[in-house]
């Protein structure tokens, strides 16, 4: 440990990495949820109004699995970044 840190800023270090884990819990679960309860509703909605049951609702399921992974893959980079910038800070 820094002899000149204040027991301060350790403590507003461990802030900040909670704030940020919480925003990445929050994110997260709203970029797998939302695009699979979407996409899974479309696909059953247009399943029973075409009668291609469940060919549209696993096609959007599939969709929505796979805008979610490059949506958390990019955010992950990014947090990634903001996470050390938390250490140097």
């Amino acid at each position: 440990m820094n002899p000149t840190a204040k027991p301060t800023d350790s403590i507003d270090r461990d802030r900040r990495y909670y704030r940020l884990a919480m925003r990445i819990f929050v994110e997260f679960g709203a970029e797998i949820a939302v695009p699979v309860v979407l996409f899974t509703w479309l696909g059953k909605t247009l399943d029973a109004r075409w009668g291609t049951k469940p060919w549209l609702i696993i096609a959007g399921f599939i969709l929505a699995a796979t805008l979610s992974v490059v949506a958390i893959t990019k955010r992950a980079k990014h947090y990634g970044k903001e996470y050390d910038d938390i250490g140097k800070k």
